[in-house]
């Protein structure tokens, strides 16, 4: 027997290596598609939260400075608060903050403006406009099976309902 005790080789061998590789590059083979969906699928309900808070940012500020307040819809699921009379902006967002990819749809189709009176309550648009009752969201990026819409009512006294229209209504609370 030798006097110095032999070393047990350190580290991985090529083989490990490999195999630890195979299994990594087959969980992300199967995992990307429904990552990718649940990433387009959170986007849309980024966009109607953010399009909910605006709404009740709008309420609440018509009814704290007690005067007509609008929320403007923009381009994709951009939005703008402002005070009717003064044309000052409380508040915006841009369709780029975590909702790039998802269209935006309002019944009647074309309406832009919900304006709000100093109850909180739905006021004539000032330039005579129809208000809408409805925002739908969708996303651009999913096939209709895989994507979550959803929709923002809009009621005549000023609440507003975040609900998924592909529910049968009464089956869930989050029916429409």
């Amino acid at each position: 027997m030798s006097a110095f005790p032999t070393a047990k080789p350190l580290g991985f061998t090529l083989i490990e290596v490999m195999i630890a590789i195979a299994i990594i590059a087959i969980a992300m083979v199967l995992g990307i598609p429904s990552y990718r969906v649940w990433v387009q699928n959170t986007q849309i309900r980024n966009a109607a939260e953010s399009i909910q808070n605006g709404l009740q940012r709008a309420r609440a500020e018509a009814v704290s400075r007690n005067t007509n307040v609008a929320f403007v819809f923009g381009a994709g699921s951009s939005w703008t608060v402002s005070v009717v009379n003064s044309g000052e902006v409380v508040e915006s967002r841009s369709s780029k903050e975590g909702s790039t990819n998802v269209s935006v749809a309002t019944a009647p189709a074309g309406s832009t403006t919900f304006t709000f009176n100093n109850f909180g309550a739905r006021a004539a648009n000032a330039d005579g406009s129809a208000a809408p009752t409805q925002i739908n969201l969708d996303s651009t990026l999913l096939s209709a099976a895989d994507s979550r819409d959803l929709r923002v009512t809009l009621g005549i006294g000023g609440q507003t309902r975040m609900c998924d229209p592909n529910l049968v209504p009464g089956s869930s609370p989050r029916a429409c």
